[in-house]
């Protein structure tokens, strides 16, 4: 716990920098949030033959990969069937691989939906913690350790998207909520070790408390989040492309969610504490 300084300027730099991209990058949202169409088919007509065939039913494309994996915006059922007829008159071996579409509406009400599953989840993990270890400072650098991930993942990917084109999808929320559990996993791990040794010496400081219980419990922390680590880095590695930016997300969440359980709840709790003892912070 003398590293807090140190641990403080680390967060302050990558929330900044997250916050920065956030702000002047933004996200690309996925059509689960935005809406819209992905339409993946395998054709022989070149790039702009399938551009042409667009056009002529009144539809921008957003994206055409290499692939042929178009988006554009949210269409009906009618205009779907017409591009297959077009496609299929200058192509006879034309196969549609996949066809997703959403609604504008929707999108909007899942992306609702995601900010208050974050919402509720913190509110019940932060009363929970609290009444489990009947210490409210407990809950909230639990819960404040759990933002500073999420801002980190959420930094992360609008970089990522920025630059790479990694977009914010159902599978994105799933990554993040699962952040936010693994993070408070190890947290309680040490929160539960300070919680025994406290038994055992009610007189011990709570800098000499807290260093011991992270001695006691940081190689078991890490050997864990490494063995996750190990995997997911190999998903993104030789993973499919369809899993590679969920993989990611995890693999970001993992290593943030191992460095706030104790380089920012650790810290946050002994701030709290100096202010329940002094009725101030300086």
């Amino acid at each position: 716990m003398k590293f807090r300084p140190l641990f403080l300027l680390i967060s302050s730099i990558l929330i900044g920098l997250s916050l920065y991209s956030i702000f002047t990058w933004g996200f690309q949202l996925s059509i689960d949030f935005a809406g819209g169409t992905v339409w993946e088919i395998r054709t022989s007509l070149n790039k702009d033959e399938i551009i042409d065939i667009l056009k002529q039913n009144n539809i921008s494309p957003n994206s055409i990969s290499q692939a042929y994996v178009l988006k554009f915006g949210h269409i009906d059922n009618a205009t779907h069937q017409q591009l297959i007829a077009d496609f299929k008159k200058l192509d006879k071996d034309f196969t549609e691989l996949r066809f997703e579409t959403l609604g504008p509406v929707l999108g909007k009400e899942l992306l609702r939906k995601t900010i208050y599953a974050i919402i509720l989840s913190s509110t019940a993990l932060l009363i929970f913690i609290a009444s489990r270890f009947n210490d409210w400072t407990f809950g909230l650098g639990a819960i404040l350790a759990n933002f500073h991930d999420t801002f980190i993942l959420l930094g992360a990917f609008s970089w990522l998207g920025h630059f790479y084109g990694a977009e914010l999808d159902s599978l994105f929320v799933t990554a993040l909520l699962t952040t936010l559990s693994a993070s408070v996993h190890d947290t309680v791990v040490t929160f539960n070790r300070i919680r025994e040794l406290k038994r055992q010496n009610l007189k011990i400081d709570w800098l000499a408390l807290t260093d011991q219980a992270l001695r006691e419990t940081i190689v078991r922390s890490l050997n864990n989040s490494m063995t996750i680590v190990f995997m997911l880095t190999a998903l993104v590695i030789l993973g499919g492309e369809t899993t590679r930016w969920f993989a990611t997300a995890l693999l970001i969440g993992c290593v943030s969610g191992t460095y706030s359980s104790f380089g920012v709840a650790l810290p946050l709790i002994l701030f709290f504490k100096r202010f329940q003892k002094h009725g101030s912070l300086v």
